[in-house]
């Protein structure tokens, strides 16, 4: 029993502390985006709707990159005022889940994120980060946040040949300066590697587009060696078409850009997308 209540409070010293190290800023965009949410009656919204709405109150939000690998050792961050590609769909699946589930701290959010940043939600160190998007998905679907509807609506089988983070530890601070790391990401590079994962091709994407849904999380699938997606981002219906909504590195803030089919086509390395569906919360 006093192992327990030891374990307890080691976990609720380190959320205090996460929430202690959150900024002012964020706290105060937290709450803008939280009083929005209740003054607009969106909790009523499924959580794809909700989603749509959480997201588009954080474009213009500038784009900064590599804001999870401060020094350290790891720790849940939240940024709400410097947002990369993940952490955006992050916080705004994790706002509309909190809110679903009556929940309305910043802590509450900073819970959240720990269950789908981290694998089967708990934060151990550096290796315990879903890093690649392929890992984050299979955990993601193991945990029941989302459903990946690629194969449903004609996708390809996609497969993984993951290896670039254990080949390049150069390029990650924590591998560097823990080498036994780098075995460690080995090990998962391998196993999600076995997983099976699928793409709607580049080309077919515009013949599907009216079938993505407001809050579908899209992952693009890259030709690079070594990697599985190069970018994500999130559904916004416009009509007959489905917008991207995503934070940008070109424009460097987080922009409702063109439809997804022609985000898509800009770029030679991209060949298709996986598309998640947000999960209605405990279902």
């Amino acid at each position: 029993m006093h192992s327990f209540i030891r374990l307890v409070l080691i976990v609720l010293s380190v959320c205090e502390l996460q929430a202690m190290q959150t900024s002012e800023g964020t706290r105060r965009k937290f709450n803008e985006v939280r009083t929005k949410i209740v003054d607009s009656n969106w909790k009523q919204l499924p959580i794809g709707n909700l989603m749509t709405k959480v997201a588009q109150q954080l474009v213009g939000v500038p784009y900064v990159g590599g804001t999870l690998d401060g020094p350290g050792r790891e720790m849940c961050s939240v940024d709400m005022l410097r947002l990369d590609c993940v952490t955006l769909f992050e916080v705004t699946l994790n706002m509309a889940r909190i809110t679903h589930l009556g929940k309305d701290s910043l802590p509450d959010l900073i819970d959240a994120v720990t269950f789908t940043r981290y694998r089967d939600g708990i934060l151990t160190d550096y290796t315990s980060r879903l890093h690649y998007t392929s890992d984050w998905i299979e955990n993601n679907i193991k945990k029941g946040v989302v459903r990946d509807v690629t194969s449903a609506l004609g996708g390809e089988p996609f497969p993984l040949q993951l290896g670039f983070m254990s080949k390049n530890p150069k390029y990650y601070p924590a591998l560097e300066a823990n080498p036994e790391f780098v075995d460690v990401m080995r090990d998962v590079e391998q196993r999600v590697n076995r997983t099976n994962r699928y793409v709607i091709p580049a080309k077919s994407i515009e013949s599907i587009e009216h079938q993505l849904h407001d809050g579908d999380i899209i992952a693009i699938a890259t030709s690079k060696a070594g990697l599985d997606y190069s970018h994500t981002g999130l559904i916004v219906r416009d009509g007959d078409r489905a917008r991207f909504l995503h934070a940008s590195s070109t424009q460097k803030k987080v922009v409702l850009d063109v439809p997804i089919a022609d985000y898509v086509k800009k770029v030679s390395t991209n060949i298709g997308i996986t598309i998640l569906r947000p999960l209605p919360v405990g279902k």
